[in-house]
């Protein structure tokens, strides 16, 4: 068996052998670089998409990698909900209630804000998103909704925010105006994110 395959090899010149050689090194620098162009557009394409999710994503979890990996679960996990848009009756009466809401901010600043991440749960529900822990919830809007996560994130961390360590009413001002954007945002007719990322 060795003597067919040093028979084999000794048919080969050195030229053909260089040649040979040649080849193989340039197709796997083709593989290379192929997988390189397309790292670097999936991470363009996510960075794009989730922008300051991105981000987060990386500090969270270490690696470019491994946010990515992570953030392309994020979207399959949401493909599988069935996310719709409000009714006109809905969208009208998550529109009273914000009124609603809004109007104590002046009386009652921490119960308006407290109301407030109540009410973006409620739409979010309405919506079709399941009801989850903040940070899963938090990951799965992130999705469709990625500019406004920041706001979100803040805001229920002033709405949730302890007694001895209570937010400024600045502070609960300011989680008022994150959370009308977040109202604004989840309220409207959706569009899919590909169209709105190409307008």
């Amino acid at each position: 068996m060795q003597n067919q395959f040093t028979a084999f090899f000794q048919q080969f010149t050195s030229t053909q052998l260089i040649v040979a050689a040649v080849v193989f090194v340039a197709l796997v620098g083709i593989v290379i670089a192929a997988y390189v162009v397309y790292r670097r557009n999936r991470t363009r394409r996510l960075r794009n998409r989730f922008g300051s999710e991105y981000d987060r994503a990386v500090l969270t979890h270490g690696s470019s990698s491994s946010a990515e990996a992570k953030l392309a679960d994020r979207q399959s996990r949401v493909k599988a909900f069935e996310i719709r848009d409000l009714s006109t009756n809905e969208r009208d009466r998550f529109l009273s209630e914000w009124q609603t809401v809004q109007s104590r901010f002046v009386d009652h600043p921490k119960a308006a804000v407290t109301e407030a991440d109540d009410l973006i749960n409620s739409l979010l529900e309405a919506r079709g998103y399941p009801t989850a822990s903040f940070d899963q919830r938090a990951a799965d809007v992130s999705v469709t909704y990625p500019r406004v996560m920041e706001n979100y994130r803040i805001a229920h961390g002033i709405a949730v925010r302890p007694g001895r360590t209570e937010a400024t009413t600045e502070e609960l001002r300011t989680a008022m105006i994150q959370y009308r954007q977040i109202f604004d945002e989840l309220a409207q007719a959706q569009q899919p994110m590909e169209k709105r990322t190409a307008a």
